[in-house]
């Protein structure tokens, strides 16, 4: 029946259309389902929710503004059959005589006959009950069921209107199923519903859009993005419908590149802030308004925060509203709430336009209000947003949180805060934290110019406390690390160790990075001064004791480089390259780089592989080090020590000799860094054919360095003083004080003694020696660099060597003269390099997640590559894979 056909149960007005209880003419609008756009998409997983209608009495669709119910809803219901009644509401339709006349004329509307019994509302008065329980008796008692839709519900969202709606509900029996949208949730009894099973609900978060559906919408609106891209924009967006329909729109429009627009657009001059500011924003009270704008500044807020922001204590009430609303304020329940990430870009722009230099004073209050509640890094990130420096930098240095400078990544603007030629100076607080700034970027002068400003300061009575001085204390460490000064380094620990007492347990467990910092300084300077024992105590507290968290990760993984450099130096390449695997496993987890691709790692990693006389990777892990100084003495002797170590195993010993050489700057001179450093020189001059020289550039080295012991004896042996050679391999420390790096090269030398006193039991004594410790640390160098004497003994090594059970030596297999098992064919193909690195780690037992993180490739990229090498090689198992490539010569 049409809307315009005069009925006797309406009023009337002058011209004789049906008018409602206000008097004017019912709206036709009001009761026809918007038309789907072109660019409408049919989402399956929400239309089949819908499909549960007909088995439920009520259907609630609850989202924000733009959220897409109303076209999924209408989308729908257009394909029922009978067709729904449709009623929308508006801000004219808020009092229960009002709702429930254009209730009536949507059924009557929809085609849904109803007697002229039931009767409109009387105008301008309330729904009686004998109205509504008339409109219940007629729906119960129809053979069909009608649906009813009911759009905007929240605009006459009343308890009075919600009272009369659930007796309808309630008494209409399956006659009636109603589906209202609305973006708060009404007033209903909804929890009877739920229990009984009787509503279907359809919220917020299920009609956000996901990748796919964002993809699919896009292409319907001409943009076909890559998967990256609609994944940034639905992130962006929350999945919002009208943001992703109003960006697409915009995108097509734009005379940039869609995907460039999409990543880059400015949401705050955008048709999503007319949108926003128009359907949220002015919807609001001026004092929420006033709320939204201010909080706009906060990635996350408490209501007490909100307060501290607006001068009010209004907050909480406000949020709560504003999450019930759906108003684009999400609520995180004990964390707090957080404003949509793009209604929040455009009521920053909007604050910043209404209330130019406002924002910065929020910033100010916002850093205060947090630090006041102990969220200390929120407090900082605010504070120098506010560009306020000596608010800074007393919460830094009054919290002891002036560590956190040098582990790990600082708040957005605190370098250019503190680093600039601008930057103010306003007390000890602020020079300590300026020369944090500066010596965590190796800015020794600036840096210590500034810790000399602070100590100055203090030293003249500024009343700053503890926490200043142990702050002092720490970054004096530092220097002294960073100066090679061990001297300083313990000074510096034992006025930190005296301060230590005087502050707050309970401060002190806040900041575990502190004392681990301290320790870890401590060590480094102890190691370059050559107190190896003393350094590997303080290194092996901080990684044993200091708790695995993000605050300790970064020097954690030092000591663990720093504690790897010790085992290599004393001959242990196996120990040092495990501390760097478990360093690399456990900087992973907290997000730190890998320790191979920064700090001494690295470098110690190279000299393992020259060890075992892989070259090409000792090369390709020095070459992946970065150009830039190195930050302390000993990470650049590490380096110099590798380098010079690849470049002798390459044959190339003039640059060995000039990497060697070169000078270090540090206040103190580094024995073991002096003495690796003649170690070179000696293989060079040997190398040379110049065994007097070699023994002269190692006269001067202290006899606690086991590796230039050995390094003299074998010079002294090719000088022909075998004496003397062999009684300085008799001043080498005890068992297990040195690795077999040490043992393999010392028992080579006195195998070579031996065969020149014609003592040839000894020879295959020592050499057998020699293997057994060399093979499960896989050394070839020092077989290698032993000279051309041995190559006859390795091949009549020991039956030991040739067992079923367990293969030759690698070192044997590389000298072996009888070559490759002739009954062997082939591989099916060569294998790559790659896989030849694969196969390699293989042999050394290593998993596959070892293998994996040893080469920098996934884990699935290694079991690609073994699938290929078992192809190859015609096996299936690893024993087998590195028993057939032996077999072949390729390992």
């Amino acid at each position: 029946m049409s809307v315009d056909a005069p009925r006797d149960d309406f009023a009337q007005g002058p011209d004789g259309t049906d008018v409602d209880p206000g008097g004017d003419p019912f709206l036709r609008t009001r009761f026809v389902a918007p038309a789907r756009p072109a660019t409408f998409l049919r989402r399956g997983r929400l239309t089949a929710r819908l499909g549960q209608v007909p088995r439920t009495s009520l259907t609630v669709v609850e989202g924000r503004a733009g959220a897409g119910k109303t076209l999924l809803v209408a989308d729908w219901a257009g394909r029922l059959d009978p067709p729904a009644a449709w009623l929308t509401l508006d801000p004219a339709i808020r009092t229960p005589d009002m709702f429930w006349a254009h209730f009536l004329r949507a059924l009557r509307v929809g085609g849904v006959p109803m007697p002229s019994a039931t009767g409109p509302p009387v105008p301008a008065g309330p729904a009686d009950h004998a109205l509504l329980s008339r409109l219940a008796a007629q729906l119960d008692g129809r053979d069909r069921p009608v649906t009813v839709v009911v759009d905007e519900f929240d605009r006459a969202n009343t308890p009075e209107i919600a009272r009369q709606l659930a007796f309808v509900l309630r008494h209409g029996g399956s006659g009636l199923h109603l589906v209202l949208i609305t973006r708060t949730e009404p007033l209903l009894p909804l929890h009877r519903y739920r229990v009984a099973g009787e509503m279907t609900e359809i919220r917020d978060a299920e009609l956000a859009f996901t990748v796919e559906e964002a993809a699919t919408l896009l292409r319907l609106h001409g943009l076909d993005l890559p998967v990256r891209a609609v994944g940034a924009l639905v992130e962006r967006t929350r999945g919002w419908a009208a943001g992703i329909r109003l960006c697409a729109l915009a995108a097509r429009l734009s005379p940039d590149d869609p995907e460039v627009y999409l990543k880059e657009f400015e949401a705050g001059r955008s048709t999503i802030a007319d949108f926003l500011l128009a359907e949220v924003l002015e919807r609001q009270p001026p004092r929420t308004q006033d709320l939204l704008l201010r909080v706009s500044v906060l990635d996350w807020f408490r209501p007490g925060l909100a307060d501290a922001l607006t001068g009010r204590c209004d907050a909480a009430p406000i949020l709560a509203a504003l999450v019930r609303d759906n108003a684009f304020v999400e609520d995180f329940g004990h964390t707090g709430y957080r404003l949509h990430p793009l209604f929040r870009e455009i009521l920053l722009v909007h604050l910043r336009r209404r209330s130019p230099g406002l924002e910065r004073q929020l910033h100010r209050r916002a850093a205060q209000w947090l630090w006041r509640s102990g969220a200390l890094p929120e407090a900082l990130a605010h504070g120098a947003t506010a560009g306020d420096g000596t608010f800074v930098a007393e919460a830094l240095v009054h919290d002891l949180a002036i560590g956190q400078l040098l582990t790990g990544p600082r708040p957005d603007g605190l370098t250019k805060l503190f680093t600039g030629p601008e930057a103010e100076r306003a007390g000890p607080a602020t020079d300590l934290v300026r020369a944090a700034c500066e010596l965590s970027r190796h800015d020794l002068d600036r840096g210590l110019d500034h810790l000399r400003h602070a100590e100055e300061q203090l030293a003249s009575g500024a009343r700053d406390g503890a926490a200043a001085r142990l702050g002092c204390a720490l970054l004096e460490a530092t220097a002294g690390r960073l100066t090679g000064s061990a001297h300083r380094a313990e000074k510096a620990a034992r006025a930190a160790s005296a301060l230590l007492r005087s502050v707050p347990a309970a401060l002190l467990d806040q900041h575990p990075e502190l004392w681990a910092l301290l320790q870890t300084q401590l060590g480094s300077a102890r190691l370059w001064a050559g107190h190896l024992d003393e350094a590997r105590a303080a290194l092996d507290e901080v990684v044993s004791r200091s708790p695995g968290t993000t605050a300790t990760a970064l020097p954690r993984r030092e000591s663990s480089e720093h504690l790897a450099l010790i085992d290599y130096l004393d001959g242990w390449p196996g120990r040092a390259e495990h501390r760097i695997r478990a360093a690399a496993a456990e900087a992973e987890r907290f997000g730190l780089p890998r320790p191979a691709e920064s700090g001494i790692g690295q470098a110690v990693l190279a000299a393992v592989a020259v060890e075992r006389d892989e070259t090409d990777r000792a090369q390709d892990l020095l070459d992946r080090m970065p150009d830039t100084a190195p930050p302390d003495p000993v990470t650049a002797a590490g380096r110099h020590i590798a380098r010079a170590r690849l470049l002798l195993a390459q044959g190339r010993t003039r640059a060995a000799l000039d990497v060697a050489e070169r000078t270090v700057p540090a206040d103190e001179e580094s024995p073991w860094a002096r003495a690796h450093a003649a170690l070179v020189a000696s293989a060079v001059r040997l190398a040379e054919g110049r065994p007097d020289a070699a023994v002269e550039a190692l006269r001067a080295v202290t006899a606690d360095q086991p590796a230039c012991l050995v390094g003299a004896a074998r010079a002294h042996l090719a000088a022909g003083d075998r004496a003397t050679a062999l009684r300085l391999l008799d001043g080498l420390p005890g068992p297990g004080r040195t690795g077999p790096a040490v043992t393999v090269r010392a028992a080579l030398v006195r195998a070579q003694a031996a065969r020149l006193a014609g003592d040839l039991p000894a020879v295959h004594r020592l050499l057998d020696r020699a293997l057994r410790q060399a093979e499960p640390e896989e050394l070839r160098r020092p077989f290698l660099e032993a000279g051309p004497w041995l190559a006859p003994f390795l091949a009549t090594v020991p039956p030991w060597t040739r067992t079923a059970d367990r293969p030759a030596p690698a070192v044997v297999r590389d000298a072996d003269a009888t070559g490759p098992d002739p009954g062997a064919g082939p591989p099916v193909e060569p294998l790559s390099e790659r896989e030849r690195d694969v196969l390699r780690r293989l042999a050394r037992t290593m998993s596959t997640e070892d293998i994996a993180a040893d080469l920098y490739v996934s884990v699935n990229t290694v079991k690609t590559h073994l699938k290929s090498v078992y192809r190859k090689l015609s096996v299936h198992r690893r024993n087998d894979a590195v028993r057939r490539a032996r077999d072949l010569g390729l390992l």
